[in-house]
């Protein structure tokens, strides 16, 4: 069965990625000499998906010369749209609803990586008949944690991994999402909500890698993952990416 259509979120302005993203969208800032952008696409075409409808704001111009420029794999089709440069989040998706052709599409955030199965994620989703798929992951926390007795200080633990899930940022949704979306609406919030309240919303655990490049320490991490060649994400041929870029 055909990959549905992925909507990436562009529109963002990188505000806590000063360092890197003075003249760039946060969607344009690179890791390993490419844009974060690039490497959210690659994880999903490498898994079957193909067209991919960037709803761009902040800098869109820089962002649709970036989707022109750039040579994808063979049978990757990549659109941008502007969706306004102040949008939120659900108001954006809601701007491509006709471009969605009324079945499954999936949406992700052009800043997070991760090493998830987007095929298995896919397939739990058409499972389970809920209109929404949220992928939940258990993030590692940014600091050491005190292991405490009592008031005794038992010993420490390095950045352990959260107990509990946080949305992971790799979703699926039917059409009838986009009945809960208004222009002004922000994804995370009521609409969610709403599908959550209403029995409409499922967890798809993901265990394995994941990172959101939501800082520019998050931005070094991600970059010095990628240069050492120990990206968990990239699961695609190092040497046909070699040979794209000629």
């Amino acid at each position: 069965m055909a990959r549905p259509p992925v909507v990436i979120l562009c529109g963002g302005r990188g505000t806590r990625l000063r360092e890197r993203a003075e003249s760039v969208p946060k969607a344009l800032v690179e890791i390993g000499g490419k844009p974060i952008l690039w490497h959210v696409v690659r994880i999903y075409a490498a898994q079957g998906f193909e067209r991919f409808l960037l709803a761009t704001g902040y800098l869109s111009e820089a962002v649709a010369a970036f989707a022109a420029a750039e040579r994808w794999p063979a049978g990757v089709e990549v659109e941008c749209v502007e969706t306004g440069l102040d949008t939120p989040t659900g108001g954006r998706v809601a701007r491509l609803g006709e471009r969605l052709e009324g079945g499954t599409f999936c949406l992700t955030y052009a800043d997070g990586v991760a090493d998830v199965d987007l095929g298995a994620e896919l397939r739990f989703h058409r499972a389970h008949g809920a209109v929404a798929t949220m992928t939940v992951v258990q993030p590692d926390l940014p600091w050491g944690i005190a292991e405490l007795d009592g008031e005794r200080v038992s010993g420490f633990a390095e950045k352990p991994r959260a107990e509990r899930w946080i949305n992971g940022g790799f979703f699926c949704f039917e059409p009838a999402v986009l009945e809960r979306l208004g222009e002004g609406s922000v994804l995370e919030r009521e609409p969610l909500a709403g599908l959550a309240a209403d029995g409409e919303l499922r967890a798809f655990r993901h265990e394995g890698f994941w990172d959101c490049m939501d800082t520019y320490k998050d931005a070094v991490v991600l970059d010095d993952l990628w240069r050492s060649g120990a990206a968990p994400w990239r699961h695609w041929d190092p040497a046909a990416t070699a040979v794209e870029a000629r």
